[in-house]
């Protein structure tokens, strides 16, 4: 069996139905009576068709196929999810030391009632957004300028809303140069000295040090066919065996789906997607995640400066816990007598 490279490849037999969906309907719009009938028969048929079709994949997923799920370019993106839950967003720009980056977006907007500071990264839809974009893949001073809308937020006490969605952050000489590492550790360590709520929910690929970076919330969420993981799949395969194809094969390793994320402790919840996936149906998507942040939102609001900062360093000083045991993890001790 060829395994799969890209969503559009995977769904191929869903896509065509779609398109063949959309034909019959509209030659239905043109047709007399009589077809007419005929025609939303056969769309009522293939409709029928897909529906058992989602169902069938969807309820099983492999781990590689979340991955390019959460990869699908039509499944919304932080900007889509800002115009359908907030109002009156403004995005501030540059870290005020180097320059301005677009991987990430940023400014402050009403969530339901509730002036909010927002963080995000953008995806784009066509080459020449993703190049604009660089892939969602973000530069220092993208880490840089999220620091400066942390404390901005933190001073002005408005809770900080976050979406995550990037592959890796930007891993160009140019960004290594200009200290890539510093900038997402000290948006970390700024993260933890937050007095507001902070609220983190994976809405695509949370990858490596670049999601991290604006993922260290009091409470971290993450749509079911999400995915969060150390490193991508393809660069895992990469180190490896030095086979970058063989990401699926990395992807199970990496245990990186929601719902292994859920199971070790690394999310608090898993937002579930509308049938079919959040690319389906962008709008509901939207209203789950609302509904999630808004729930969450109203129990950290209750928490003073102090808890909140204490909440969060218990959330994640809690992970990795492991136990040794005696005998089997142990080196032999060389010094002791038999």
């Amino acid at each position: 069996m060829v395994t799969p490279k890209s969503w559009r490849e995977w769904e191929k037999p869903l896509l065509e139905l779609d398109d063949a969906l959309d034909k019959l309907r509209e030659l239905s719009r043109s047709a007399p009576g009589e077809k007419r009938r005929e025609i939303q028969a056969k769309i009522t048929e293939f409709e029928t068709r897909r529906d058992a079709y989602i169902r069938t994949v969807y309820g099983d997923l492999g781990v590689w196929e979340k991955v390019l799920v959460a990869r699908a370019e039509t499944r919304p993106y932080t900007l889509d999810y800002l115009n359908a839950l907030t109002s009156d967003f403004i995005e501030l720009q540059g870290d005020r030391r180097y320059g301005m980056d677009h991987a990430i977006i940023g400014g402050p907007a009403i969530f339901r009632g509730h002036p909010v500071m927002i963080l995000g990264q953008q995806k784009g839809r066509n080459i020449q957004e993703r190049q604009h974009r660089n892939f969602a893949m973000a530069k220092p001073e993208g880490y840089r300028k999220a620091i400066r809308l942390m404390e901005m937020a933190d001073r002005f006490r408005m809770p900080i809303l976050s979406f995550v969605d990037t592959p890796a952050a930007d891993p160009s000489p140019d960004s290594e140069s200009r200290g890539i590492s510093e900038a997402i550790s000290d948006a970390i360590l700024t993260s933890f000295g937050l007095g507001v709520p902070f609220i983190a929910v994976i809405i695509g690929e949370g990858g490596s040090g670049g999601a991290i970076g604006i993922a260290t919330g009091n409470r971290v969420l993450m749509l079911e066919h999400a995915v969060y993981s150390v490193i991508p799949p393809e660069g895992c395969a990469a180190i490896l065996w030095r086979q970058p194809e063989r990401g699926a094969d990395a992807s199970v390793a990496l245990q990186l789906t929601a719902q292994h994320a859920y199971q070790f402790g690394l999310v608090d919840e898993i937002v579930a997607e509308p049938f079919g996936g959040a690319h389906r149906d962008p709008a509901e998507a939207a209203v789950r995640v609302g509904d999630a942040l808004e729930n969450v939102l109203n129990d950290l609001l209750e928490l003073t400066p102090d808890q909140l900062r204490e909440d969060r360093y218990e959330k994640f000083r809690s992970m990795g816990r492991h136990e040794v045991v005696e005998g089997v993890l142990s080196a032999p001790d060389p010094h002791r007598r038999a």
